[in-house]
């Protein structure tokens, strides 16, 4: 299990100051309404000391974690594509949450169903003036469970993942059932990394943030997984409260860069949670570790290059994740997770630079690459 270090005392004191009224959320969906997760019966696995960069025959720990489970193999963030990633053996399962109206975390990249990803089948009931559901225009936060829940979100393959396999019929999950998932598996070696899909340049399209960090929060602790989730988000602002509401949960800061950061822009992102990007020292990559490192998170998650599609190879690439950003990091004590790194020349490259782990949407070629560079490869289940 990926477990990282915490580099201050002072996020884990504040543990003793949150009460656990702190998990009922906002507006959320009664506890009863929800099913409880199995209890968690596993040992708690320590964290690794902080790994240095890879080099060939170096038995280390290194994150190999499955974007929505693995795009590239199956639809994704759907049950099939989380139970296929145990199965192929990754160290880290990748998921986004959005929250509905009537307060459950379902487990969906888009802020609206998404009508590449999605076919409506029936209105939850006769006459509801909101169906079709999937037009590409109706968020999640407008929706209730029940309408949700009648979404295929199995049926598209996605043209850039000729072999992605498909699952028809198959719902979006609520965060309980991929939880779930991971106890009946009895997974104890596997991290869940749950994004809080918060839109914070347009925060009228999601749930708001307070919503997003109790609901997960509640959920996480329900399952009794606390020691085996992190929690990334694009919204600065929603870690910093994470590590209010629910201190040992580690936090991972995501980033693409410029547009998010607003480097030389006046006046603070409305991604950074209210710190100004300006207001820390140095190079762009400087600018980042430091403001990261400043909140109290555990890793920090960039982008690794421009365009976020492209490869090394490629003409006009520009990496954002530099030699310059792992370092500054590692001196800090953060993790270093790029994303979303499918191709083995970018790979390579980045595993040689020291990354402490990668986001892909082909865990099957990942794992390939580690077992060539003789690095531990985590379990089956």
């Amino acid at each position: 299990m990926r477990t990282y270090r915490r580099r201050t005392s002072t996020a884990l004191a504040l543990s003793t100051a949150v009460t656990l009224a702190s998990g009922l959320a906002l507006g959320a969906a009664p506890a009863s309404a929800l099913p409880p997760g199995p209890a968690h019966t596993g040992p708690v696995h320590p964290g690794p000391a902080h790994p240095g960069p890879a080099h060939p025959g170096q038995h280390r720990t290194f994150d190999l974690q499955a974007h929505r489970g693995g795009v590239a193999l199956t639809v994704e963030n759907t049950l099939p594509a989380f139970d296929k990633a145990l199965a192929l053996g990754v160290s880290t399962l990748e998921l986004d949450v959005q929250i509905t109206r009537d307060g459950y975390a379902v487990v969906t990249h888009d802020r609206d169903p998404n009508p590449a990803k999605c076919v409506d089948t029936t209105p939850a009931y006769p006459g509801d003036p909101q169906f079709p559901y999937v037009p590409g225009t109706t968020y999640i936060k407008d929706l209730t469970l029940a309408q949700v829940r009648t979404i295929d979100c199995g049926s598209l393959r996605q043209p850039q993942f000729p072999g992605q396999e498909l699952h028809p019929g198959e719902r979006m999950p609520l965060l309980t059932e991929v939880l779930d998932l991971v106890n009946r598996h009895r997974a104890r070696q596997v991290t869940l990394n749950i994004e809080t899909k918060v839109e914070a340049g347009a925060p009228e399209q999601t749930a708001p943030r307070e919503q997003f960090v109790q609901v997960v929060a509640r959920e996480v602790r329900r399952a009794r997984l606390v020691d085996q989730v992190t929690i990334q988000s694009f919204d600065w602002g929603a870690l910093m409260r994470m590590r209010e509401v629910e201190p040992r949960l580690p936090l991972v800061a995501l980033t693409n860069g410029q547009q998010f950061l607003q480097v030389g822009v006046e006046g603070a992102s409305p991604w950074l949670g209210g710190l100004d990007i300006d207001d820390f020292p140095g190079s762009t990559q400087h600018k980042l570790v430091a403001a990261v490192a400043s909140f109290g998170a555990d890793a920090v998650s960039p982008v690794h290059g421009d365009p976020q599609g492209g490869t090394v190879g490629d003409p006009g690439y520009v990496p954002f994740t530099t030699p310059e950003l792992v370092r500054a990091a590692h001196r800090r004590g953060l993790e270093v997770i790029p994303w979303t790194v499918d191709d083995r020349a970018t790979m390579e490259t980045l595993m040689d630079l020291g990354v402490d782990g990668l986001i892909t949407d082909r865990p099957d070629l990942l794992r390939t690459v580690m077992a060539e560079r003789h690095l531990r490869l985590p379990k089956r289940y």
